[in-house]
């Protein structure tokens, strides 16, 4: 039996749990939890959270052997652990019940292409049918899908996972812990012409892409190399799926963005900046960091930090709903022009 289904079946008690949470108990802590659920359908046996205040009446009615639930929260006839962030603390409970497991084999699969001078680390998985050019790296425990392709001088540094059918060409870095999923493209080229009379002339594109520590990247994802230099997405980002990245794009530490975002080349984002889906932004922008960005906004302009921008072309939200407010009104506005025209 592997052994996440042998933990499962096993069970943690809520001492245990106590450990992984950090959290403070009122109840009993040899009670044995056995599965995951939400506060709705929670069973005896079961363990869940409640993060939010709405759910708190669920509280009184859950059938859940634990629950997790902020510090202020109090129950004298129920098993709670208290914590600061009760969501992040059932995250940490729900990756001790169900560590990822890719069912992927250490090794190089017999049916894998790997090119000369090549370097495999150890406990790494190459599965079946993917291909390694020349002089890739893979550092320690990476884990390598079916169907992916390596291009020549990628390296990929430890306990990274890229998942089947992704394609990342030559020149490319990827950092420790970073997460890929399926059918991304890392290294095509930038959408980069130069106009000769009739025709478009194609601009070479011969710079890198680096792909800093703790970045996940969702399915169907596009980042494109850079003309010169690199396009490179700092650490701890994490992007949706369909997310595309052009050409000398910099993307600061632990910034998120959500499905279909678009930005444009050599345009620079801020750390811990927050991209809503459909948002697009055009060239040679800077946008500070911490910055706000509703979804389906257009950014036009560059933007300093901290600053909550919606609309197209952006606007500051504050000044945005004002401006939808308004509006809504001008049919009604309309009238009263009309009417007091009528009058005359």
């Amino acid at each position: 039996m592997p052994k996440a289904e042998q933990k499962k079946a096993a069970g943690l008690k809520i001492s245990e749990i106590l450990e992984i949470t950090g959290g403070e108990l009122e109840g009993d802590a040899s009670v044995v939890i056995h599965n995951i659920a939400q506060i709705e359908n929670a069973q005896e046996g079961d363990i869940t959270f409640i993060s939010n205040d709405k759910y708190i009446h669920y509280l009184s009615q859950t059938k859940a052997s634990a629950v997790i639930v902020s510090e202020e929260v109090t129950a004298a006839d129920k098993n709670i652990i208290k914590v600061k962030n009760p969501y992040l603390s059932f995250i940490k409970v729900v990756n001790a019940f169900h560590p990822i497991d890719t069912g992927l084999k250490e090794g190089i699969d017999e049916k894998a292409v790997v090119g000369e001078n090549c370097n495999i680390g150890e406990g790494a998985a190459i599965g079946a049918y993917a291909v390694l050019a020349e002089k890739v790296t893979i550092g320690k425990g990476v884990k390598v899908f079916p169907g992916v392709y390596l291009g020549e001088n990628v390296e990929i540094d430890e306990n990274t996972i890229v998942y089947p059918n992704v394609s990342i060409l030559r020149d490319v870095f990827i950092g420790k812990r970073v997460i890929i999923h399926a059918g991304t493209v890392i290294g095509a080229d930038g959408f980069g012409f130069e106009r000769d009379g009739k025709k478009y002339v194609k601009i070479p594109h011969i710079g890198k892409i680096v792909i800093e520590d703790d970045v996940e990247i969702g399915a169907n994802c596009t980042i494109d190399r850079a003309t010169f230099g690199e396009t490179r997405v700092k650490s701890g980002c994490k992007l949706d799926n369909l997310v595309h990245l052009a050409h000398n794009v910099t993307v600061g530490e632990h910034s998120v963005m959500a499905a279909q975002v678009g930005i444009s080349g050599s345009t620079t984002i801020g750390k811990e900046v927050q991209i809503g889906g459909q948002a697009g932004f055009i060239h040679h922008l800077k946008i500070g960091d911490r910055v706000q960005v509703a979804a389906q906004s257009g950014i036009i302009n560059s933007w300093p930090d901290d600053s909550y921008i919606f609309g197209t072309p952006a606007k500051l939200h504050s000044d945005a709903k004002r401006i939808e407010i308004c509006l809504r009104k001008l049919p009604e506005l309309f009238k009263r022009v009309k009417d007091l025209e009528n009058k005359k």
